[in-house]
């Protein structure tokens, strides 16, 4: 009896358990998708604390599709490919009203009818992604990538409210889906959630962001999931597939299926008969487009029959099927009261035009981007310019045009770069043949914050613990202005950041210590040297064999190691012609990093040879074979030309195949090339 008793309190849980679990999704449905929330926050807050209440007294029925559970795990290494189902193709765009009479001319001729009916939808500014499904159950979320093959990124989506984990099976018969399928759509970063995140980056002195659009392509690819849960990202479907293929008849049929099935489609599209019903949508966005929450660059025009999308068919790049419709950038006239430097975390100088205040596209702008020095000068800006500024999409809007009329008189004041950083003094270098002023001092305040992160980041010293919230406490607190700081860092300083126990500060201090170990080319990889990663720093490591030797490198001995040439190489004397980059170094010796490691010599028997790999191999990684090839002495290019000797073709082989016989480049596989480096599997 006290058995049968336990196993019915189990059943009770389970049910009550499901039961919340529905109740949480029927809201978050209600306020991401509908917005239209029935509850407090505070009340969902409630419903969702209970769950896990739950679930941690009972760890065995927590579920992957769990609300609880879109954000968790520690952070990943890097994202794996993965092919598409069928290419994801970007549009050929139009501007005006003739060019998309035009596209209709071609439309009409090729498909021999008088009329066709078109879906007109909102061209959304963020990024393409697919979400595949089997059983109601997302199972991926893979990025555009080159269209033929993403990155999965399902961590990162699941965190994305308006994506939904699981679809009861009812509502996916119901809204006639298959079982398995796929949805495309847009993923993008709304304005206030942008607007928001830039004032907490300005307040906290780090470079803002120049559009929504970026943001979304970015945090998507965060190796933390929780990085991406923070930036509260959209995401709008426009496409249902199965099998690589569209599932009904109608492309507005498949819209409006997907919304039964509790995706989030963009309310603002429309069915048009006509081409004149198209332009009329396109005027009316057009000028209503402020009044919207999230960025659009234009409207999106599609054949509504599906049969007569695969009669049309693609040409090279784009379907014939459909087309994008772009808006004009939008644009004022005022003038530039001063020119402002701000310094990237990458140490770049970008010089900003401080404007008397213009509303430009429902906005009052006063700043606009000037890029660089060759930038002014073409355009040939001076402080008291009037000019015009334009806002086409990007929310750092752009100096296109100096004005020179009666009315706009030319300023008289010419702007000059600083010769010294105006964040720490040191020195400004701009590398011949390059349009960008830089400071190189490694430790700026302006480049601290990210240099620490990248410094302590899994692939450099792998510090575990040392993340965004604690790398911005060390630094706004004035515990680390060097990332030799990190060393003289001690469990009572840490002690003194915000939820930081003695346990959690030992652990710190124990990876601190533990990065000592680890090679060279970590460290020479953690000093940020411009144009040096992770490759390029095992080849400085391996043919230098110290630090010191690479610090005394010339130009020349440089431009020896594989991989190197006269920019990298400059980019690496510059750096270590600046001081407080050479006293950095002696502190991380002081410290007891790795600063020596044995010289490896390359082998000589695919010296001066090219190869270009294409395709999926199967016996190798593809940094698997490059390294073959490049401890063998030859080198891997990213083209196919008529300096290529061979082309190492996999499965699935594409464009570059194709070239390699149009130019007569030998084309061998992967045996070939073991055989070849003298490294036979």
């Amino acid at each position: 009896m006290a058995r049968a008793g336990k196993e019915g309190a189990i059943k009770e849980i389970e049910k009550k358990v499901e039961a919340l679990r529905d109740t949480i999704r029927y809201h978050e449905h209600s306020y991401y998708v509908l917005d239209d929330p029935e509850i407090t926050d505070a009340e969902f807050d409630r419903l969702v604390n209970e769950l896990k209440k739950i679930e941690a007294e009972h760890p065995e029925l927590v579920t992957p599709n769990s609300p609880t559970q879109r954000i968790g795990g520690k952070p990943r290494e890097g994202f794996v490919k993965v092919r598409h189902s069928s290419p994801m193709l970007s549009l050929d765009n139009v501007y005006n009203e003739e060019e998309l009479r035009d596209w209709e001319r071609r439309v009409l001729e090729l498909s021999g009818r008088s009329e066709v009916d078109y879906v007109c939808e909102l061209k959304l500014d963020g990024m393409s992604l697919a979400l595949r499904y089997e059983d109601g159950t997302v199972q991926r979320g893979i990025t555009r990538g080159d269209g033929s093959i993403g990155e999965d990124v399902t961590l990162n989506v699941r965190t994305v409210r308006t994506v939904p984990l699981e679809i009861d099976a009812a509502v996916v018969k119901k809204a006639g889906l298959p079982a398995t399928f796929e949805v495309r759509g847009e993923l993008l970063m709304p304005l206030t959630a942008f607007r928001k995140m830039n004032e907490e980056r300005e307040r906290d002195g780090l470079q803002i962001f120049a559009n929504p659009r970026n943001v979304a392509a970015g945090t998507v690819r965060q190796l933390d999931s929780s990085v991406t849960a923070q930036r509260r990202l959209d995401y709008f479907a426009y496409q249902l597939l199965k099998d690589g293929r569209t599932h009904f008849d109608l492309h507005s049929k498949a819209l409006a299926a997907l919304q039964a099935a509790g995706f989030k489609v963009n309310p603002n599209h429309k069915l048009a008969k006509s081409i004149e019903e198209v332009l009329k949508f396109i005027q009316h966005w057009e000028e209503r487009r402020d009044s919207l929450p999230y960025e659009i660059d234009g409207i999106v025009i599609k054949v509504n029959r599906i049969a007569l999308q695969d009669e049309l068919g693609f040409t090279g790049k784009a379907p014939r099927w459909a087309i994008a419709y772009k808006f004009a950038a939008r644009g004022g006239i005022t003038q530039i009261e001063d020119v402002l430097i701000t310094v990237g975390r990458t140490g770049k100088l970008t010089p900003t035009a401080r404007l008397k205040p213009v509303p430009i596209g429902g906005t009052t702008v006063s700043r606009a981007t000037l890029h660089n020095m060759d930038f002014i000068e073409r355009l040939g800006v001076k402080i008291g310019d009037w000019v015009e500024v334009e806002r086409g999409g990007d929310v750092i809007p752009k100096v296109t045009r100096v004005m020179d009329d009666k009315d706009h008189p030319r300023g008289g004041k010419v702007f000059e770069m600083p010769e010294r950083c105006p964040e720490c003094g040191g020195h400004i270098v701009r590398t011949e043949g390059e349009a960008d002023h830089r400071c190189v001092n490694a430790n700026c305040p302006a480049k601290l914050r990210e240099s620490i992160l990248h410094f302590a980041s899994r692939q450099v010293m792998n510090i575990e613990g040392m993340g965004d919230v604690m790398v911005n406490q060390l630094t706004d607190r004035g515990l680390v202005k060097s990332v030799a700081d990190i060393y003289d860092l001690t469990q009572e300083k840490l002690l003194t950041l915000d939820r930081m126990g003695e346990k959690s500060a030992k652990n710190v201090l124990a990876e601190i210590e533990g990065s000592k170990k680890l090679p060279l080319e970590r460290v020479i990889f953690g000093l940020g040297i411009r144009f040096v990663g992770e490759r390029t720093a095992e080849f400085l490591a391996e043919h230098f064999g110290s630090m010191d030797a690479l610090m005394q490198a010339t130009l020349e001995q440089l431009q020896e190691v594989n991989e190197v040439g006269p920019r990298i190489g400059q980019s690496i004397v510059e750096f270590f012609q600046e001081p407080k980059n050479c006293e950095l170094v002696e502190r991380l010796r002081k410290a007891g990093l790795t600063l020596t490691g044995a010289k490896k010599e390359r082998g000589t028997q695919l010296a001066g040879k090219t190869f270009v790999l294409t395709g999926t191999l199967v016996r190798h990684t593809r940094d698997g074979a490059k390294k073959l090839i490049e401890d063998a002495g030859g080198k891997v290019s990213g083209s196919v030309s008529k300096k290529t000797d061979y082309v190492v073709a996999g499965t699935e082989a594409g464009s570059k195949l194709d070239k390699a016989k149009e130019l007569g480049v030998a084309v061998i596989d992967e045996e070939q090339m073991e055989e070849l480096v003298g490294a036979k599997s």
